[in-house]
């Protein structure tokens, strides 16, 4: 078959066999495709979309790309956590602790920052010491040990989807639903998980801007996972302003933190506990979800998912005293206060620019290659509903380098809107497909 076949019939809206997908995907990580052709494969997709066949054939076609992780040695259910992305989002650094100490195992493959959004390893890597490039031998020795592991994408696991992905970034392709399926998914596949629970972002702070988008894209991982015979629950959450107070990365360390101890933001705390609920009930743990959100609510309660957190920041090289002496953790060297030009309620805060501020002073990249200043960041003193008098201080901007501070300033400025009348009440969490 000819490759410039396939990519004429999906440019103009065909379904493409089983075969017809493994033919591209093994062809490109071959060496066989050059880099052109799938561009235009991808930016054929983006156009047409792909139906659930197609979606499930790309899916495994990216798993049959490299090894699969066989955990079936490792006794316990095994789920993982993930989110689309979005500003402010450490839920990982949260749920997977109160799941794993509830007894969930949890192999937790994570991506790093891009754009405006945040990355969990960025996170962690905040953390003096910590390791997050393991082996898949060390994954496996550490899921048995504390039933919890962070790692990011090894070369072995799926290694068609990280080419795709480099080539969905430099093409513009990044925000097609069905890649984005797949992509998530056969990651998730790959690693041997029993259960997977999705955070599917929607709002100005995520790639997902509409609901309907968001829906797609939710509805799209949880039937994959179900054609593959695993169980998939999706929230469908909003990120119309930064989760939690914190933006950047040794600054949302400190937030988990106190969240783990049960002094964080409502926000963040609500839905991290959901979220390590549905971890908990897709494991079968408990027969019900209200017992799931029982056990969860105990585990935050007690400090088990506050020791658990600690005990695999010492297993993977860090120093888990950064979660009591703040100190030890990177911290910045200058703070500049934005505050409230007039009275009034604060009707929305734009995560997008909240998040694109916090990047553009380093606490996030625009390519692979940029590095990630640790320190800097965003702290918000208030979020939407708040009433504030003028001059009243919205957020502190935390910065090593004042070159872009003024530019960052103005963007934060630009994110809160002030309005005389309170704003409508909104969901966190917005719907639930499974």
């Amino acid at each position: 078959m000819r490759t410039v076949d396939l990519i004429q019939r999906k440019r103009d809206g065909e379904e493409l066999a089983v075969e017809e997908i493994r033919h591209l995907i093994e062809g490109y990580s071959g060496g066989g495709i050059p880099d052109y052709q799938i561009s235009a494969f991808l930016m054929a997709v983006f156009h047409s979309g792909m139906t659930d066949r197609e979606v499930s054939a790309l899916t495994d076609a990216m798993i049959a790309s490299g090894a699969t992780v066989d955990l079936s040695d490792i006794p316990g259910p095994k789920v993982d956590k993930h989110s689309t992305g979005g500003v402010g989002d450490k839920t990982s650094l949260i749920a997977a602790p109160i799941a794993a100490a509830a007894g969930v195992i949890v192999p937790m493959i994570s991506g790093r920052a891009l754009g405006h959004t945040g990355g969990t390893l960025d996170k962690l890597e905040s953390i003096p010491g910590f390791r997050t490039n393991l082996t898949i031998e060390e994954f496996k020795a550490q899921l048995r040990e504390t039933g919890l592991a962070f790692v990011g994408q090894t070369p072995e696991i799926t290694p068609a989807d990280g080419k795709l992905y480099s080539l969905r970034d430099s093409t513009a392709t990044v925000e097609s639903i069905p890649l984005i399926a797949s992509s998530i998914m056969a990651k998730k596949i790959a690693i041997g998980l029993d259960a997977v629970v999705l955070d599917v972002k929607v709002g100005s702070g995520a790639f997902m801007k509409r609901q309907v988008e968001a829906r797609r894209l939710a509805q799209m991982m949880v039937g994959i996972g179900r054609r593959l015979d695993k169980r998939v629950q999706a929230l469908i959450t909003d990120m119309n302003q930064p989760l939690g107070f914190a933006v950047g990365n040794a600054l949302e360390v400190m937030e988990v933190s106190q969240t783990l101890q049960n002094a964080g933001p409502v926000d963040l705390t609500r839905l991290s506990l959901e979220l390590a609920s549905r971890m908990i009930f897709v494991a079968k743990l408990t027969k019900t979800l209200d017992e799931a959100r029982e056990l969860a609510q105990s585990k935050l309660l007690d400090g088990s998912g506050y020791r658990k957190l600690k005990q695999v920041i010492a297993a993977q090289g860090g120093n888990p005293a950064v979660l009591d002496q703040f100190e030890l953790l990177p911290n910045a060297t200058g703070a500049r206060e934005i505050t409230s030009p007039r009275g009034g309620y604060i009707s929305a805060i734009d995560a997008e620019l909240i998040g694109k501020a916090s990047s553009m002073i380093g606490a996030g990249r625009d390519t692979k290659d940029d590095a990630i200043d640790h320190a800097v960041g965003v702290i918000l003193e208030a979020k939407v509903g708040q009433r504030m008098d003028s001059g009243s201080i919205l957020c502190r901007i935390y910065y090593t380098n004042d070159a872009q501070v003024e530019e960052a300033a103005e963007m934060v400025e630009d994110a809160f809107r002030i309005s005389q009348t309170p704003p409508e009440e909104r969901e966190l969490i917005l719907e639930v497909a499974s």
